[in-house]
């Protein structure tokens, strides 16, 4: 590492400093950003090293401030984004953090005086839309749960098309509902957050397993056990073991034996549930009470029984998931398929 690896806006910044400096003070950034998510209080020391050096350069009181936040230090995070705020001539990015960072002090009464503060109509859609999550948290922390929901109903939640807040507003809005007492809409609407989730960065689809009593199935690690209880069983079937007379007596007498049909399993309610990408034409949702079916489908049909002839009786109707009238009507329609703060 260099700190070349640092973007080309960081590295201006820098220039401001010696040579041998500005690079000491990248290497730092580059390893605070690098550990941000899965060691923040390393990335933290990182970043406080980093800032030591250059307390003067805007990007530096950023980095500190950012790794502050995540390492769960509000104080310390609210200081740092104020002055990198002061030093980047009023940039007002850092809105969404610092009105968290009140959040996070108990302070939900100066985080609604940011949020409503005229610099915050000035932020771009993403800024704007992280506002409102932090902004509905604060309504829970003072326990107006309703206002909470109300607070996310905003037209970004009823955008056709993903976008690169929709896993994060969809997630914070059935969070909200679910503070209200509204476990079935929250539903629906963590299945939509699970849809929008490629990156896999909130736990959506095990909220909604929870709230539909469902449990996910890890395909690649029941595929580890058979492969391994394969494996077990042809090593023992390769091991020559002599038989005694007893045993070649109790295998014949085996063979002249009827078969025995076995008796037929218990039905066992197992069922996995996959999500498929979001259709971006079916997540418009409705009014604000009509909430969407979540687009999620519901596999493995009941085992078979055996009735007192032996014979097998199969339930021939598939078992479906809440979903399927509405894929049905999907292919009707087709459409076109596309796939910060805390809340």
């Amino acid at each position: 590492m260099t700190g070349e690896e640092l973007d080309v806006d960081a590295r201006a910044e820098l220039r401001a400093l010696p040579k041998d400096l500005a690079g000491r003070v990248a290497r730092h950034l580059v390893m605070a950003g690098r550990l941000a998510e899965d060691d923040p209080e390393l990335a933290y020391k990182h970043a406080r090293a980093a800032r030591r050096l250059a307390s003067r350069v805007g990007i530096v009181r950023e980095a500190a401030g950012l790794a502050a936040y995540h390492a769960g230090e509000w104080a310390e995070a609210l200081a740092e984004l104020r002055a990198a705020r002061r030093l980047s001539a009023g940039d007002d990015a850092y809105l969404p953090l610092m009105a968290d960072c009140e959040r996070g002090l108990g302070r939900p009464e100066r985080a609604l005086d940011l949020i409503k503060s005229p610099e915050a109509a000035g932020l771009d859609p993403m800024g704007r839309v992280e506002l409102r999550i932090v902004e509905s948290g604060v309504r829970r922390d003072l326990g107006q749960y309703d206002a909470a929901v109300v607070t996310l109903q905003v037209p970004e939640l009823r955008d056709r098309r993903l976008r690169p807040w929709s896993a994060r507003l969809f997630y914070a809005y059935a969070d909200a509902l679910v503070e209200a007492g509204r476990e079935g809409e929250a539903s629906d609407w963590f299945a939509r957050a699970a849809a929008a989730d490629r990156d896999g960065e909130t736990d959506a689809a095990e909220r909604y397993a929870e709230l539909d009593g469902l449990h996910i199935l890890d395909t690649e690690e029941d595929e580890e056990e058979i492969q391994e209880s394969g494996g077990e069983a042809e090593a023992s079937e390769s091991l020559d073991v002599p038989q005694t007379e007893d045993e070649d007596a109790g295998e014949s007498e085996a063979e002249a034996a009827p078969e025995q049909p076995e008796p037929g399993p218990e039905i066992v309610a197992a069922t996995a549930i996959e999500f498929k990408p979001a259709d971006p034409e079916s997540l418009e949702p409705p009014a604000d009470e009509d909430l969407p079916n979540a687009p999620v489908v519901f596999l493995e049909p009941k085992p078979t029984e055996l009735d007192s002839t032996g014979l097998e009786t199969a339930d021939t109707e598939p078992v479906h998931g809440p979903a399927d009238d509405e894929d049905e009507g999907d292919e009707e329609d087709e459409g076109p398929e596309d796939g910060g703060p805390r809340a």
